[in-house]
C-alpha cells in the first residue's frame, strides 16, 4: 500500500548477498512495535544510518558507531540499533558456517526447528519477525492462515504483504 508515495508495505525480495538479508532482518526488528509507516516513511535514514547495509561494516561497530547512528533520523532506540549490529555478526557466523543464507535455511528440515534456531542466532526477532524475514526473502513458510493463529493479536499489515505477494506470485508458502 502506497501512503503520500511512500511504500508501507514491503515487498517480497530476492537478495543477492548478506546486506540484503540485513536489510530485511532490520527492518522486521524496527517495524516491531511501531507503525509499518513510520519506518516506511524514514527508511532512507536507515540505509543511510547502517551504511546501505553493509553487513561486515556494521556487525564491527562500537558504541561510537552506534551512538552516530541514533542521531541519524532513525527511531532512536539504543536496543534496537545495537540488535542490528549483532544480527549483522549473526548473519557473518551463518555464512561462515554454511556457506550461506540459503544452505543455512536448507539445513533445516522443519520450520518450526529453523524458526526456534534463527530466534536464538538472531536479536530481538520473535516467532512473528521470523515468518516475515523468511517470508519476505522468498524461503517457504507456514500458510499465513494456519500459522498466525499462533500469534496473538490482529496483525493487518503482516495480512496485507501475504495478500500482496500471493497477487505478485512471489509468496512461498507450504
Amino acid at each position: 500500500m502506497e501512503r503520500g508515495g511512500v511504500a508501507t508495505i514491503p515487498e517480497v525480495v530476492a537478495p543477492r548477498n548478506l546486506d540484503d538479508y540485513l536489510a530485511v532482518v532490520t527492518r522486521a526488528v524496527f517495524q516491531a512495535g511501531v507503525s509499518w509507516r513510520a519506518i516506511a516513511e524514514r527508511w532512507g535514514c536507515y540505509r543511510a544510518a547502517f551504511h546501505e547495509f553493509d553487513c561486515r561494516r556494521v556487525a564491527a561497530w562500537g558504541d561510537a558507531e552506534i551512538e552516530a547512528a541514533l542521531g541519524t533520523g532513525i527511531l532512536r532506540a539504543p536496543r534496537k540499533v545495537r540488535a542490528t549490529v549483532a544480527n549483522a555478526a549473526a548473519l557473518l557466523a551463518i555464512e561462515a558456517e554454511f556457506g550461506s543464507v540459503d544452505a543455512y535455511v536448507a539445513s533445516h528440515a522443519e520450520y518450526a526447528a529453523l524458526a526456534a534456531d534463527m530466534r536464538a542466532r538472531f536479536s530481538l526477532l520473535g516467532p512473528m519477525s521470523v515468518w516475515y524475514v523468511l517470508f519476505r526473502t522468498g524461503h517457504t513458510v507456514p500458510r499465513f492462515e494456519s500459522w498466525i493463529e499462533t500469534i496473538p493479536g490482529e496483525h493487518p499489515r503482516m495480512r496485507e504483504m501475504v495478500e500482496r505477494a500471493r497477487a505478485a506470485g512471489t509468496a512461498r508458502e507450504r
